[in-house]
């Protein structure tokens, strides 16, 4: 069993993205985004994925709609669907996520969204396979 105090350990996170956990069909992953930060906008084909907000205040700009997002807020992302997480406050912008099945490496921590791009680009932020 894995447990976490999870808002405890986002709030925490220096890293843009720190993934927590990985099992066969899920992955928890912690992300802090910078102010004036974005994660990028992008389309994962074959995985949902739920983001939950627990510091700073940003948008959610998914499938052509936008909405503000702030602490305790969640926004569900199917597989197919365009989507960007823009912060648009002062301070970090602090989430943990659920992608199902994995998208990252496990155990992959990336200090900024260059690196994590960087990281993808490689290859080297490939999800464990069976």
């Amino acid at each position: 069993m894995e447990h976490f105090t999870i808002a405890t350990v986002a709030e925490q996170n220096p890293d843009f993205r720190r993934v927590l956990w990985t099992g066969r069909h899920a992955q928890l992953v912690i992300m802090t985004i910078p102010p004036g930060g974005e994660i990028g906008e992008e389309v994962h084909e074959d995985t949902d994925q739920i983001l939950t907000f627990v510091s700073g205040v940003g948008e959610a700009r998914v499938a052509g709609r936008t909405k503000p997002v702030a602490q305790g807020d969640l926004v569900a992302v199917p597989a197919g669907t365009k989507h960007n997480f823009v912060n648009t406050g002062p301070n970090p912008l602090v989430l943990y996520t659920v992608y199902g099945p994995p998208e990252h490496a496990d155990g992959a921590v990336h200090h900024t969204k260059e690196e994590a791009e960087a990281a993808e680009k490689s290859g080297k932020d490939r999800p464990p396979t069976d």
